[in-house]
């Protein structure tokens, strides 16, 4: 007599497939939308399920729960009979944001002086050597070598706690370092204190580390307090 899967079973699998897609788009929107400069414009930014669910091959099912998952997570807005946005935070909220993330990454500074060893301090000046010698497209090259700089901050802090903490807020802090480098005399600022930062890491300097970590963040969020992020 030849077998046969049991329902039970084939239930199962088809349950086991779904989340699998859901987590594939989820991964694909998040980091698309940790691709854009959402702060730089004051248009909103409209996620088309349907174009999502062509360009990832999947169906309109796994796009949509994925959605909801980013939106809970607070970097997409559902809108009625609208559909979904990407979530652009407030001024108020920026600048928030930007505070808490400055608490993070002074202790995660801290503990790198402690924790990285000599040749991860000393290759945090390698992450802008691209930035320095692109002849085109060098401010979106710096920015990304920007972010990474902060990254790398916090895993040579080498604290899960903070991690867990920080990467909720990964996606609007890159999109708002993105814009601000934009404005007037951010990026040359970010250089020089990029350079003290580097310093008293590999001078395993606790205190200054922290300091110069923590004053480069607030530093930010006075600028987003006073001029705002968006050019239109």
């Amino acid at each position: 007599m030849k077998a046969t899967r049991s329902p039970r079973r084939m239930v199962d699998q088809k349950q086991a497939v779904q989340p699998t897609l859901r987590n594939f788009a989820y991964e694909a929107i998040r980091n698309t939308i940790a691709q854009m400069d959402f702060y730089s414009t004051p248009d909103a930014i409209r996620l088309d399920e349907r174009e999502l669910a062509e360009q990832l091959g999947v169906s309109r099912t796994p796009i949509r729960e994925a959605l909801c998952v980013l939106a809970r997570e607070g970097l997409v807005q559902s809108v009625a009979r609208s559909g979904f946005f990407v979530m652009k935070k407030s001024r108020d909220e920026i600048v928030e944001m930007i505070c808490a993330w400055a608490s993070l990454e002074s202790m995660a500074a801290r503990l790198a002086t402690e924790r990285a060893t000599d040749e991860e301090l000393s290759s945090l000046k390698g992450l802008f050597e691209d930035a320095d010698n692109a002849d085109e497209g060098a401010d979106e090259v710096y920015s990304d070598a920007n972010f990474r700089f902060h990254q790398e901050i916090l895993r040579l802090g080498g604290n899960t706690i903070i991690d867990g903490l920080t990467s909720g807020l990964l996606v609007h802090m890159k999109a708002i370092r993105r814009a601000a480098l934009k404005q007037e005399l951010r990026a040359e600022r970010s250089r020089s204190e990029h350079s003290e930062i580097i310093h008293a890491l590999k001078a395993r300097d606790a205190d200054l580390a922290g300091v110069l970590v923590r004053n480069h963040a607030l530093g930010l969020a006075t600028h987003v307090r006073e001029h705002g992020l968006s050019r239109g």
